[in-house]
C-alpha cells in the first residue's frame, strides 16, 4: 500500500528531544501506527516499541521506581508508546523516566485525550511537546496528485473523508462497509468504556442530532429537549466527543454589537465520511439536499488541519445577528479579523453583511467556493 506522508513528519522530528515527551494525539485509524513507523524509519537509535493496550506493557511498567525502568530501558535511547493512555498512571511513570534517565527520548500516541490530558497534563508541564494528527488533509494529498486530480477526487471526499485506509479501497461499497465499521467498532470505543457512559443510543443519536444540523447554530438545551437529557449530560458527552476527536465546536463571535449571537455554537466533524456514515447517506453529490452542509464541514475541517499542521495562531468563530446577517467562519488572528463566507457553486460569491462591515471595516471578507477553495485550505508557497 502506498503511504501518504503526513505534514507532521518533520515537525515531529525536529521535536524529539532528550529527556522530552512527544505526544501525538488523534482518533482511531487516523495513521499515527503508520506514521510512527516512517519517523523510526529515519532515525538510526536503540528504540523500544512498546503498546500500552498489550498487558505484558502494563505489567513491565506498574512498577513507578527508577531501578525498575532503567532496567527495563537497559540502553534504550527512544521509547514510543502506542496508544499510551491505556497504561494506569501513565502521566506519572513518564515523568519518573524523563527525569531519571539521561538522554532518553519518549514518544507517545493516544486515541483518547481526556484519559491523557488527565494523567499527562501535570506531570508532564515543560516536560512535553503535544501533535494533534487528524485524517488525511488535502495539503497531505497534494504531494501525490495534480490540480486535474485534486478537482476530480473532490466529490469523493466530500462523500467518503480522508481517512488513511480508505486510499486503498477502489469500490464505493468498500469504502461505505470500512466506514460504518469505523463508527460502529471504533469510534466510540474510548467513550464507551469511560466511566460512566452507559447510553450507547443516546451518544449515537446525538452524533446523527449534530450531523443533521452541521453549520447551523445548536442550542445545547434544544438538543435535550429533542433527546431526553439534562443540559449537563448534553455537555458532558459533547465534551467527551470532542475530546475523542470526532466533532469540534466554533462559537459566535461579537466585539461590538448587542444583537451579535454569541450564547449558540456550531459543531462539525473531523470527517466528512464519518458524518455521511452516521447518517448512513453516501448517495453521490448530484443526488443530495444537503451539499451546501458537506461543502462547508469539509472547508472549515480541511481548514483547521492547515492551521494545525501549519502552526497558525488562530482563533475560529461564526457571525450571525439576530437580524439574521451572517458569515460562516471568523479568525482572528492576533486581533484582525478575517470573515469567509462558504459557498458550493462554482461561481457563486457574498456581498459583505452590512452590519459586519459598519462594525468592523478593518475586517477583509472573502467568499470561498470551488474555484478558489484550495487556496484557502493549502499552505501558501515558499
Amino acid at each position: 500500500m502506498k503511504y501518504i506522508g503526513r505534514s507532521l513528519e518533520k515537525l515531529i522530528i525536529k521535536h524529539l528531544k532528550p529527556n522530552k515527551v512527544l505526544i501525538i494525539l488523534g482518533a482511531r485509524r487516523v495513521g499515527k501506527t503508520e506514521l510512527i513507523k516512517h519517523i523510526l524509519a529515519e532515525i538510526e537509535e536503540k528504540t523500544l516499541i512498546l503498546n500500552g493496550e498489550d498487558l505484558d506493557t502494563q505489567l513491565a511498567l506498574q512498577d513507578r521506581s527508577v531501578r525498575n525502568y532503567a532496567q527495563f530501558l537497559a540502553d534504550t535511547k527512544l521509547l514510543v508508546i502506542d496508544e499510551a493512555q491505556a497504561i494506569p498512571e501513565i502521566g506519572l511513570k513518564l515523568k519518573l523516566m524523563v527525569d531519571s534517565i539521561e538522554g532518553l527520548k519518549i514518544m507517545v500516541t493516544g486515541s483518547s485525550v481526556f484519559d491523557l490530558n488527565n494523567q499527562l497534563g501535570e506531570p508532564l508541564v515543560g516536560r512535553s511537546y503535544t501533535f494533534k494528527l487528524y485524517p488525511l488533509a488535502q495539503m497531505e494529498f497534494v504531494n501525490n496528485e495534480n490540480l486535474m486530480e485534486t478537482r476530480g477526487n473532490l466529490d469523493d471526499r466530500l462523500i467518503y473523508g480522508g481517512y488513511p485506509e480508505l486510499q486503498h479501497l477502489t469500490s464505493n461499497e468498500e469504502k461505505e462497509s470500512y466506514l460504518k465499521e469505523q463508527v460502529n467498532s471504533y469510534l466510540l470505543k474510548d467513550i464507551l468504556a469511560f466511566e460512566g457512559i452507559r447510553k450507547q443510543s443516546k451518544i449515537v443519536s446525538l452524533l446523527r442530532l449534530i450531523a443533521f444540523r452541521v453549520g447551523n447554530e445548536i442550542s445545547i438545551e434544544s438538543i435535550g429537549k429533542d433527546l431526553g437529557l439534562n443540559k449537563s449530560t448534553v455537555d458532558r458527552y459533547l465534551d467527551l466527543l470532542s475530546k475523542v476527536f470526532i466533532i469540534y465546536t466554533i462559537s459566535g463571535f461579537s466585539r461590538n454589537l448587542d444583537n451579535e449571537i454569541t450564547k449558540k455554537s456550531k459543531w462539525y466533524f473531523y470527517d466528512n465520511g464519518i458524518r455521511n456514515a452516521l447518517i448512513n447517506n453516501f448517495n453521490p453529490m448530484e443526488l443530495r439536499d444537503d451539499q451546501g452542509k458537506l461543502w462547508e464541514n469539509y472547508i472549515a475541517s480541511e481548514r483547521m488541519k492547515l492551521q494545525e499542521y501549519s502552526k497558525l495562531h488562530t482563533a475560529n468563530f461564526f457571525w450571525r445577528t439576530h437580524t439574521q446577517q451572517e458569515i460562516d467562519w471568523v479568525e482572528d488572528r492576533s486581533g484582525l479579523l478575517y470573515g469567509y463566507e462558504f459557498k458550493w457553486g462554482s461561481n457563486k460569491t457574498s456581498k459583505k453583511p452590512a452590519l459586519w462591515g459598519k462594525a468592523y471595516p478593518e475586517a477583509s471578507f472573502q467568499t470561498v467556493n470551488r474555484e478558489n477553495y484550495l487556496d484557502f485550505i493549502l499552505p501558501l508557497e515558499e
